[in-house]
């Protein structure tokens, strides 16, 4: 037994939900899933294909990035987890996957609309994209930059990491996160079918309107607010 057991466990069953959910192609995408306490986080191997995957195959990484525990190269994109994790004390999982719909909205570089009630249900304003990343970033420690891109995107909008668990990467591809891998690997499936909606929604209506803030906040409170009443 391993006192990293726990958030290897984590990590893997949140990482086989990404090709089941249709999120990811070939070893595109990864999930993340952090213990506060120990201060590390366990995140899918660099390259290894999922059905080759399995909880001793985590990797066990700070939140400076450095490898803690294990035999493999961690994740290409752990650096960007780090930096949130290290920022946003709040979040227990990250997740980032390259899927087709939301992935076409940062590659448009638009923000995705709040065009109707499923948006609403998990947030009240439209999914936020970050700017491109400039020169000068790319040019330094890439994956480290895009922590930021995003932690500077969010502050610009005046957005709340914990309202608001998801982000479009611009020119990139999409970054969520949540309490923990799971509801990470959530938020990365409903922004993945938000994003689908809103693009079959300016095809069909190209002059479509945003959602009304009346039903905004019917929608969102009923789930989250003081007195939700969706679910048991």
């Amino acid at each position: 037994m391993s006192k990293y057991d726990h958030i290897r466990n984590e990590a893997y069953e949140a990482n086989m939900q990404l090709p089941k959910l249709g999120l990811v192609l070939f070893t595109f995408g990864n999930v993340s899933a952090a213990d506060r306490s120990l201060g590390v986080f366990a995140i899918k191997p660099s390259g290894v294909p999922y059905e080759q995957l399995s909880p001793e195959k985590m990797v066990i990484v700070d939140f400076d990035g450095k490898t803690v525990d294990g035999s493999l190269r961690p994740s290409s994109d752990t650096l960007t987890h780090a930096v949130l994790y290290k920022h946003w004390e709040k979040i227990g999982g990250i997740t980032h996957t390259h899927s087709t719909y939301a992935t076409s909205w940062a590659q448009s570089q638009r923000d995705i609309p709040i065009f109707g009630t499923t948006h609403a249900d998990h947030n009240t304003v439209d999914v936020p994209c970050a700017p491109p990343m400039s020169d000068e970033m790319i040019r330094g420690d890439y994956e480290y930059q895009t922590g930021f891109q995003i932690l500077n995107c969010f502050k610009e909008k005046k957005l709340d990491y914990e309202e608001v668990e998801m982000v479009l990467v611009g020119n990139h591809a999409p970054f969520t996160w949540g309490k923990d891998a799971a509801k990470a690997v959530y938020n990365s499936a409903v922004l993945e079918s938000v994003a689908q909606m809103a693009l079959l929604t300016e095809q069909i209506n190209p002059k479509a309107p945003r959602l009304k803030d009346a039903l905004i906040k019917k929608h969102f409170e009923r789930k989250h607010g003081p007195n939700s009443y969706y679910g048991q």
